[in-house]
């Protein structure tokens, strides 16, 4: 928990907090959805996505568009500086990670990478 921690403090943008990181992550990786559908994917309730999307979009980060079927309802999807954003937080952690690595030695390198394998299996089943 901790490394996790401090992974997630290498930051870019502090304005943008971890909920909005991770609702746009969600975007990211699994395209334009529904604010129901982005609650459902980061588990909150409607009304605490429908907050986090409306303070994403008065950033300029996601953008509103009429659901293709219900008129009832709206896609959610990311703007060109969401997509920045995401690539700049990533780009960071992986600096810190990797000089986190290189001062470890051979050996310490070698057991993470086992360890890797052996938590993939764990996470799997």
């Amino acid at each position: 928990m901790r490394f996790s921690r401090r992974l997630r403090n290498q930051r870019v943008d502090a304005s943008v907090t971890l909920t909005h990181l991770a609702a746009l992550s969600t975007l990211k990786r699994h395209g334009p959805m529904s604010p129901g559908e982005l609650a459902a994917h980061e588990r909150v309730q409607p009304p605490s996505m429908t907050r986090v999307v409306v303070a994403l979009e008065g950033m300029g980060l996601v953008t509103r568009t009429p659901h293709p079927t219900d008129g009832r309802q709206v896609v959610i999807g990311l703007t060109p500086a969401a997509d920045e954003l995401l690539a700049g937080e990533a780009r960071v952690r992986e600096a810190w990670l990797s000089g986190q690595l290189e001062q470890l030695t051979a050996e310490e390198r070698a057991v993470l990478q086992d360890a890797a394998v052996i938590i993939d299996k764990l996470a799997s089943g």
